[in-house]
């Protein structure tokens, strides 16, 4: 089994979304993600990072064989390849629906997600397109990722806690990085408008001359 940062170096993500609903026939579905919400991805001090899914984005997604799992590891739950696992774009979001009772663990865990020890929806991703947009507000600076195209869907998992170490993990790696760069962006304007202001001194005292 890989590791979890060998999973990131292949540009895997990770994001939690909302809760499993059982039902009768140890069925449980849920989405594992909705469309044009954007959710707090991350913040270091005065920067936020706000990620949005595009309704669109599932439009050419490789879908062909993807598992359910537990916090994105170990044993396949379902699959969509055997009919155990169902996978539905819809006006809302990327609808799961999960049929648990072929295994023993499967069954275990419908049990845990209908006691409502479990009730968070993870997926496991690549990203072929995004967008981002910057806002400053005084100090503080918004950056909003867009994903406007998922190459790959790897998994749909069941997880423990909406923030599971896959989860912090890619998001902080992902946020650092954007973060990083908008910051070197600013203080390269930054030192254009001191080079700016210079010349402007410059010459208006040559002139003065």
């Amino acid at each position: 089994m890989k590791g979890i940062e060998q999973k990131l170096n292949e540009g895997r993500q990770y994001r939690d979304f909302n809760a499993l609903n059982p039902t009768d026939e140890m069925v449980v579905e849920g989405y594992a993600t909705t469309f044009d919400s954007p959710y707090v991805l991350w913040r270091d001090g005065n920067y936020e990072v706000r990620e949005i899914v595009d309704r669109n984005a599932f439009a050419e997604t490789d879908m062909t064989d993807v598992v359910m799992q537990y916090n994105h590891e170990g044993r396949v739950f379902a699959r969509n390849s055997n009919g155990t696992l169902t996978l539905r774009v819809d006006d809302n979001g990327l609808h799961v629906t999960a049929l648990l009772g072929g295994t023993e663990l499967g069954r275990q865990l419908y049990e845990e997600i209908k006691g409502g020890y479990t009730n968070k929806m993870s997926f496991g991703f690549t990203v072929d397109e995004d967008k981002q947009e910057v806002i400053e507000e005084g100090d503080n600076v918004r950056i909003t990722r867009t994903i406007l195209k998922i190459g790959k869907l790897y998994d749909v998992s069941a997880v423990s806690i909406p923030a599971n170490d896959q989860t912090s993990i890619a998001a902080r790696n992902y946020c650092e990085g954007v973060i990083a760069e908008v910051a070197e962006e600013f203080r390269k304007r930054d030192e254009r408008k001191v080079q700016i202001e210079r010349i402007k001194n410059m010459t208006e005292v040559s002139y003065g001359e």
